[in-house]
């Protein structure tokens, strides 16, 4: 691989990270603190929703990301020719 193309791969690599920790990031500090109140007006399971995705949310959207991290790679290495060991 070139040294260009290994510069876009990194790149777009650390953009689909940045992009990631952005939305975890959004989701955990906005919907467990600065929207808690709105949404503590809505029941999940029994509990308020604010409650909820400040105990489990958060986490649940972070493994969610882990997905999302693997399938976007995936593909990136395919756009960029990248070959694993072991395929």
């Amino acid at each position: 691989m070139n040294q260009n193309k290994r510069q876009a791969y990194w790149r777009a690599n650390t953009a689909l990270i940045r992009n990631l920790l952005l939305v975890w990031a959004l989701v955990s500090v906005g919907c467990s603190i600065l929207l808690v109140q709105p949404l503590n007006n809505l029941r999940l399971g029994g509990l308020p929703v604010g409650f909820w995705m400040a105990q489990q949310g958060s986490i649940f959207i972070f493994v969610v990301l882990i997905f999302v991290y693997a399938v976007q790679m995936d593909k990136l290495d395919r756009q960029y020719g990248i070959k694993r060991r072991g395929k």
